[in-house]
């Protein structure tokens, strides 16, 4: 029970690393716009053409095997108090 708490409140905060930052994004498409109003050189005709996707977001391998751990303990500690309640409920019984 407590263990499933805790383990839940810490994968929140890691589950945000297999996420892109929106600020990364934000910071990419920002420096698109400085790097064309800075040029006078460019043409309104060749802004429309050259449309910029910011790079493809790939996680760390380190955070997937590290939350594929988190959501893994998780299963067990869950499975394991509901089997040990299961248990518990059955001794009551039959015993």
């Amino acid at each position: 029970g407590l263990f499933s708490a805790a383990l839940a409140a810490l994968l929140t905060v890691s589950v945000q690393d297999l996420k892109p930052n929106p600020q990364d994004t934000s910071v990419f498409y920002l420096a698109n716009i400085y790097q064309l109003l800075a040029d006078p050189n460019i043409s309104r005709a060749s802004i429309l053409a050259t449309q910029v996707q910011p790079p493809d977001f790939s996680p760390p391998t380190s955070a997937v095997l590290v939350n594929s751990l988190w959501f893994l303990s998780l299963v067990i500690s869950l499975t394991s108090a509901l089997l040990a309640t299961m248990l518990q409920q059955w001794a009551r019984r039959y015993l």
